[in-house]
């Protein structure tokens, strides 16, 4: 057997020393560095409607277009004079003078996996003149690992968490979702779906022969390991270990961190306002009249952990391989039945419960999508194509969702023509939204942070919309 003083750093690193905590974590966010000045939000919480809504026939309706371009839906009134929203969303119409509307969000990229990458960074998905589909160590970092690493929380908790299930596509987990070229220390805590039986984090349990004694001695192990012999090599990915090493002991013995977690304590009136799961079975997707019966559980995790203090908490608003709003055939049924009653309940219950505890106006909500869908119905743009009765891709002007932390309540930005297909005023950019998020948490998108090989990056490269804040 080695002695303790022929063991380095580094190789322990190769031997794999989390494995002496004898933890199955995921992977987790560091925490350094500090904002540049402070915020009015302190938490954000960013409901990700992957597949593309299509904002006519939600929250700019076109009710004067021909019927190829304006649907089904009707508008109806909200707590917003003049303001108006699809008739199947009568909850959240009764919170839009809490909500902002950017409706003039636009880019180029038709592709799921690229769109992703270029909302949840802000950053350009394309690379050497190929598109960003998978994730790649050197990726831009998402909007909740750049929080991390400037503004991390100050509790026992990661600052980065992604409900329920990393999104995946076309047989690649969509790239920004992991840190990219931050260190892995700064993916998100992956916490799994709080709306099933018995929900448990995954990796947050104890195995049955290890009990808080044993951790603890495993972690007086590595103490010594860590301080004998050698001098340490200053290697940037032990020391990325080192921090998830102290993370993941924190999570695994922090009574806090369970707390927060423990979806249960909330009364059932509360869990049954955001929506409580209507099937068991969930093997049917959103697309397939499956529903998403998770949506409501997540966004009320949501709200726990970012009063807990947790920085950024993503919500998915599909499962796994959902791509729930993509929506190329049967777009009107699938709306009606399967995806607007689910993010209706759950979305109005969120800004509700927000306002109602006072946290409004410290945590930023953000609802968006990688883009929109096509201004007539059958009009064929991707690969996947449209039936008569679906919408298919279309970047070309979309709307962003957003609200508290400052953010003008009842505001609107920007405009869409009269077919809600390109931008009539305003245009906005997805470098222009991630300047403003981040803006919001107190980063200033002026920023500068540097990547493994030293190279300096802007955080955001877009323009703060002021007039969303006042």
């Amino acid at each position: 057997m080695l002695a303790l003083q022929e063991i380095s750093r580094r190789g322990m690193l190769q031997a794999g020393a989390l494995g002496l905590l004898g933890l199955n974590l995921p992977r987790l966010l560091a925490a350094e560095g500090v904002a540049t000045r402070p915020g009015r939000a302190r938490s954000c919480v960013l409901l990700f409607l992957e597949g593309g809504p299509a904002h006519q026939d939600l929250w700019d309706l076109k009710p004067a277009a021909p019927a190829e371009i304006r649907g089904e839906f009707q508008p109806i009134e909200t707590t917003t004079p003049g303001l108006q929203v699809c008739e199947h969303l009568p909850h959240l119409a009764q919170q839009m003078h809490r909500v902002a509307l950017v409706r003039s969000v636009h880019h180029e990229v038709v592709d799921h996996n690229a769109g992703a990458y270029y909302a949840l960074t802000g950053r350009s998905p394309t690379r050497g003149g190929n598109l960003i589909i998978k994730d790649e160590p050197d990726n831009f970092p998402p909007l909740g690992a750049v929080c991390a690493k400037l503004r991390p929380t100050d509790v026992s908790l990661p600052s980065f968490v992604h409900l329920p299930d990393l999104m995946s596509n076309n047989g690649h987990e969509l790239p920004g979702q992991r840190a990219g070229f931050y260190s892995p220390a700064f993916d998100p805590l992956v916490a799994g779906d709080p709306s099933v039986p018995n929900y448990q984090v995954p990796g947050l349990e104890l195995a049955a022969d290890v009990n808080l004694d044993r951790i603890a001695a495993r972690r007086s192990l590595l103490d010594q390991l860590n301080r004998a012999g050698a001098t340490p090599i200053r290697d940037p990915e032990a020391d990325a270990l080192a921090t998830h090493q102290a993370k993941a002991y924190d999570l695994l013995t922090s009574e806090g961190t369970r707390r927060a977690f423990d979806i249960a304590r909330e009364p059932t009136w509360l869990r049954e306002r955001y929506g409580l799961p209507d099937r068991i079975d969930r093997s049917v997707e959103a697309r397939k009249f499956g529903g998403l019966p998770h949506v409501g559980q997540c966004l009320l995790l949501a709200r726990r952990l970012i009063e807990a203090g947790v920085r950024l908490v993503t919500v998915a608003s599909g499962r796994r391989f959902d791509q729930a709003w993509d929506t190329h055939r049967d777009h009107f049924p699938l709306l009606k039945r399967s995806l607007l009653p689910y993010l209706d309940r759950a979305l109005a219950a969120l800004l509700e419960d927000l306002a109602l505890r006072g946290l409004l106006e410290e945590t930023l909500v953000v609802a968006m999508g990688e883009f929109g869908r096509t201004p007539r119905l059958g009009q064929i743009t991707s690969s996947a194509g449209a039936a008569a009765n679906g919408r298919d891709h279309w970047p070309h002007c979309y709307t962003v969702l957003l609200a508290g932390g400052g953010i003008r309540g009842g505001a609107i930005y920007g405009a869409s023509d009269r077919h809600a297909a390109y931008p009539a005023s305003n245009p906005v950019t997805p470098e222009d939204i991630a300047a403003t998020i981040y803006h919001a948490l107190g980063i200033d998108p002026a920023t500068r942070i540097t990547d493994p090989q030293g190279r300096p990056h802007t955080v955001a490269e877009g323009r703060v919309i002021q007039d969303l804040f006042g």
